[in-house]
């Protein structure tokens, strides 16, 4: 069996479909696609069995899981299968990605997708990398020389039209996974984003309900010390920690939602403010929880009771950080 696991915004459903598209002209029969997070990917490698094979992407790694991460990969690759892993997520804290056991591709300054199409599965060819190029764009790391470069044999507008489609019909389908296989089965088909119509139906609905999140959030946001933040938006949680941010002018926005006992959490900050992946990989775990992301976007997840000492942790942080900088 071939594992595809990947995360579940565009740049992972990018790499999952450069993956299937790639495994299937292997010649390989059994592929299962299970999408996964930090917190969740120690727990969802226990289902590869000795002998499978997995490819991981667009998964940062946790400190809180890292061990039984690296074992799991050990006894995968003792057991005579293959690992891949390929991410682009800031490293967790005194450990690097090329520690781990198997096939590493790990750069910063470049989206999952785009590292997939370039490194991980080089010569799939001209169909292949316009789907990357719709990850990267999702991932907002079109900036790019490769991205420069791949846009220029293509019509511009049209890969940003696929790309917006994709992004926001996925945010309108946060947990249907078996919708989100058909989507990644599409795209290595050859099909564009724009020929599923039940995604273009929830990018249209989603527009609708992003705009009504903004107008929630600059109406309720709340503040604590230097820090923005929402409960419960009526939308993507990563977008209205954003508009929180703006609206309340701070240098760090957050929001959250409650999800069987857990916040979870996306925070964004300016491009003047903290790192907020050192700061979640190294806050979140004194609360029982795991953090980490980009420096200006991360997320994180901790007892919903530990809302108010995070809060209270994470300004003590930003405020001393932006102190030492002189800001």
């Amino acid at each position: 069996m071939q594992w595809i696991m990947v995360h579940g915004d565009s740049d992972g459903i990018a790499c999952g479909a450069l993956a299937l598209y790639a495994f299937k002209h292997m010649g390989i029969r059994e592929i299962q696609v299970y999408f996964t997070h930090p917190a969740g990917l120690a727990e969802d490698l226990h289902h590869v069995k000795p002998g499978d094979s997995v490819f991981i992407a667009d998964i940062a790694l946790s400190e809180a899981h890292l061990e039984e991460i690296k074992e799991i990969m050990r006894s995968i690759v003792r057991s005579g299968g293959e690992v891949i892993y390929v991410d682009h997520h800031p490293a967790p804290l005194g450990m690097h990605p090329s520690e781990l056991p198997g096939r590493i591709i790990y750069k910063t300054d470049a989206s999952a997708s785009e590292l997939v199409y370039r490194e991980a599965l080089p010569g799939l060819g001209r169909e292949a990398e316009r789907i990357a190029l719709m990850g990267a764009i999702g991932d907002y790391m079109d900036y790019t020389m490769w991205v420069k470069d791949a846009l220029e044999r293509w019509d511009k507008r049209h890969v940003y039209f696929e790309a917006g489609l994709l992004s926001q019909g996925l945010e309108g389908s946060r947990r249907l996974y078996d919708f989100k296989r058909e989507v990644v089965s599409t795209l290595a088909s050859g099909r564009l984003p724009s020929s599923l119509r039940i995604l273009a139906e929830r990018a249209l609905a989603q527009a609708s309900r992003d705009e009504e999140m903004r107008r929630y959030v600059e109406r309720y946001a709340e503040t604590f010390g230097l820090i923005a933040y929402v409960l419960e938006p009526p939308g993507s949680i990563g977008k209205a920690a954003r508009y929180a941010m703006v609206s309340r002018n701070k240098p760090v926005g957050l929001a959250v939602e409650k999800r069987d006992g857990v916040a979870v959490m996306s925070l964004r900050a300016s491009r003047s403010g903290p790192d907020l992946n050192t700061l979640l990989r190294r806050i979140a775990p004194t609360l029982g929880g795991t953090g980490g992301g980009h420096p200006w976007a991360a997320g994180a997840r901790i007892p919903w009771p530990r809302l108010s000492d995070f809060l209270r942790l994470l300004d003590g942080e930003v405020s001393r950080i932006l102190r030492r900088q002189g800001i």
